[in-house]
């Protein structure tokens, strides 16, 4: 009999939430991007982008999840938690996971050319732990549709 890694059962579980705060994203002519923070398996916080809707460059999926988790927590750290993004955080999110100390990052779908690896795969905190590639197809797909209806 398989046994599955527990760990990868709750990646795949919770970016399966990122998955839906995209869809809701992608529902209101937004960039498809999800994203959830988990402490101790519950998600304390979901967001989606919102640049558009508050004419805000910063208000990505994963600032909006930062801000909402700190406030669930009642301080600025999140070392304890991990956040599930659909997307590659860019190097403005990375450096503000960095200043959060989050514990986890899981990602899903790479980007090549505005994800924070491309700068360096440095500037997360020390102590993140990242794991890639959970349910990229999918956030891929949503990413690369939406862009394709936009040309």
């Amino acid at each position: 009999m398989l046994m599955l890694d527990p760990g990868m059962q709750s990646d795949d579980r919770f970016m399966r939430e990122a998955l839906k705060e995209a869809e809701q994203a992608l529902e209101a002519d937004e960039v498809p991007v999800g994203a959830v923070v988990v402490c101790n398996e519950r998600i304390i916080a979901r967001a989606h982008n919102l640049t558009e809707r508050l004419n805000d460059v910063t208000a990505h999926a994963e600032m909006q999840a930062i801000t909402a988790a700190a406030n669930h927590l009642g301080g600025k750290y999140l070392d304890q938690c991990t956040l599930y993004v659909t997307l590659e955080p860019c190097t403005m999110c990375a450096g503000a996971l960095a200043w959060a100390q989050l514990g986890k990052l899981v990602y899903g779908a790479k980007d090549p050319k505005r994800g924070y690896n491309t700068v360096s795969d440095k500037i997360l905190h020390p102590k993140t732990k990242v794991t890639k590639g959970v349910q990229g197809e999918k956030a891929s797909s949503l990413l690369k549709n939406f862009f394709h209806t936009k040309r």
